[in-house]
């Protein structure tokens, strides 16, 4: 596999050690970005959001409290959704496979399929 594989990793969440446990399990190599150390940028969430082919709201956890805190479900500008993201990580959902130009949120785990 030539195309390197990262995963948008929150170790504390179950989904996504399921993610990286299924990873594991089929052998394939991949870089962990711990998001939340280190946030992403405006610029790389609207770089994953293109290879996702998603909206940013549809990337957003909007059950966490920080959601409901910033006012978030009334707003309707994506450059504010995706600044919220870049400045509070936790919003984003997990995990993300990233290979190559296409990504998937992996939940169901089994999604990684899709770009393996």
């Amino acid at each position: 596999m030539s195309e390197r594989i990262v995963v948008w990793h929150n170790p504390r969440c179950s989904k996504s050690r399921n993610g990286i446990k299924y990873l594991d399990e089929k052998g394939v190599e991949y870089e962990v970005y711990r998001y939340l150390d280190e946030a992403p940028t405006v610029e790389e969430i609207k770089t994953v959001l293109k290879k996702l082919g998603m909206s940013p709201r549809e990337l957003m956890r909007t059950k966490e409290a920080i959601y409901r805190e910033l006012g978030l479900k009334n707003v309707n500008d994506d450059a504010k959704l995706i600044e919220a993201m870049a400045e509070h990580p936790r919003l984003i959902e997990r995990p993300i496979v990233i290979r190559g130009e296409k990504a998937v949120v992996a939940r169901p785990e089994t999604a990684i399929d899709d770009i393996l």
